[in-house]
């Protein structure tokens, strides 16, 4: 037997109906607050994921699905989905147009990294990214819009909050942090050690306790900010208070990308283990411009789909639309061409042989059907339907002509 790859899982049943779940509603609130769907491929050029995410990354440096194709292209299976939105902003000269574009995405991401609960080598990400708009309350509207979609869903969560400064105070800040990790490089973890030198930052997201110890007395980028991004992060954390979200200021708060400057931020539950991220998103003015396309603004989150699925509370599934039922081998072709007319209109599903009432009656359950429409001899000869409601027992004969009618009435 052929079973899936390792870190690859097949989405149905209960999940299946949860995803559908999820996507609807997100969707939903995407479209709301003025976001159009974007599509981008699977598979992209390298080097876009090296300029954006960053070669200091994780992501590149260790997880990335790459192989040379039969073209002799250096291509990879896209591990995240900003880079490939901003490839195709770039691509299309939106960068140059001006105005502002907002466009939401969802689909499959493939890192190579060891499969755990809620982390995939095949995963999917529904996510949000907003081009043209500088204000912080764009940032805000986007936390305020992740937040929306766990509330609908009804998923408890915690906001993280940090501001990961901009090109004015991150140099300043980086040299004083590269002189005081280099003075204890030799009591940190190797990643800890390689980040000295590509991205110093990232050394406060080391999962390693013995780091975390020694990096506890260092400055963070929250205490060195310029005039202009605590104002910003000033106008974040007010606008968030005007709407009611709480938040927590998360110093350690970095991001596992190298594109984010200004505002961070990453909405955690306890509910669901050691991997309490369920999404996470902020400002990357800059990426635009490290691409190749004219300097942007821009911002955007996303969230891991399989995390939450977990979460995602299911109701009892409601029944719907009708079932044809062939009583004789005289109706089976009846009930064919009755039910291709009545999937117009709803739900509809099909017996494809003559069994008995009670056989019907069983398949009809399991479809979860309201109605029941049977056809046997003599509703072959009288052009009727015996109807019965799954849901109110009733039962009535209908012309083929009245049932259309009563049926699309109560759908």
């Amino acid at each position: 037997m052929i079973s899936a790859l390792r870190g690859m899982k097949d989405i149905h049943f209960e999940d299946a109906r949860k995803f559908e779940k999820f996507l609807d509603i997100a969707v939903h609130i995407a479209k709301n607050h003025g976001f159009s769907h974007i599509e981008t491929p699977i598979l992209e050029e390298t080097g876009l994921f090296k300029r954006s995410v960053g070669e200091s990354s994780d992501i590149v440096g260790k997880e990335m699905y790459r192989f040379t194709d039969k073209g002799d292209n250096d291509v990879c299976m896209r591990p995240e989905g900003t880079a490939g939105v901003v490839r195709a902003f770039v691509e299309k000269k939106l960068d140059k147009a001006g105005g502002e574009y907002r466009f939401y995405y969802f689909g499959p991401m493939y890192r190579y990294e060891r499969p755990q609960k809620g982390r995939l080598r095949q995963f999917h990400q529904f996510g949000i990214e907003s081009f043209g708009e500088a204000s912080h309350l764009e940032d805000a509207a986007m936390i305020s819009m992740a937040a929306s979609i766990f509330d609908a869903l009804g998923i408890k969560y915690t906001l993280k909050l940090n501001s990961l400064g901009c090109e004015k105070c991150i140099p300043k800040y980086k040299t004083e942090l590269v002189g005081k990790l280099t003075a204890m490089k030799q009591d940190l973890c190797e990643d800890c050690g390689r980040r000295i030198e590509t991205n110093p930052m990232r050394v406060f997201d080391c999962k390693n306790d013995a780091c975390q110890k020694l990096l506890t007395p260092l400055p963070r980028i929250t205490d060195a900010l310029c005039e202009e991004c605590e104002s910003d992060f000033d106008g974040v954390k007010a606008a968030l208070e005007r709407i009611g979200i709480t938040y927590e200021i998360d110093k350690n708060l970095v991001r596992g990308l190298d594109y984010y400057t200004k505002t961070a931020f990453e909405f955690v539950s306890t509910e669901i283990g050691a991997q309490s991220s369920i999404a996470g998103g902020g400002r990357y003015d800059k990426l635009v411009e490290s691409l190749d396309g004219k300097a942007t603004p821009a911002v955007g989150f996303a969230v891991g789909i399989e995390r939450i699925l977990d979460l995602i509370p299911l109701d009892e599934p409601l029944r719907k639309g009708i079932y044809f039922a062939p009583l004789c081998d005289e109706a089976v072709l009846q009930a064919f061409e009755m039910s291709r007319d009545f999937r117009q209109n709803t739900v509809t599903y099909l017996g494809y042989s003559a069994k008995s009432p009670k056989n019907h009656l069983k398949a009809a359950d399991r479809h979860n059907a309201v109605w029941f429409a049977g056809i046997g001899e003599n509703e072959m000869q009288t052009k009727s339907v015996w109807l019965k409601n799954l849901e109110t027992k009733e039962e009535l004969s209908l012309s083929w002509q009245e049932l259309k009618a009563k049926i699309l009435e109560d759908r």
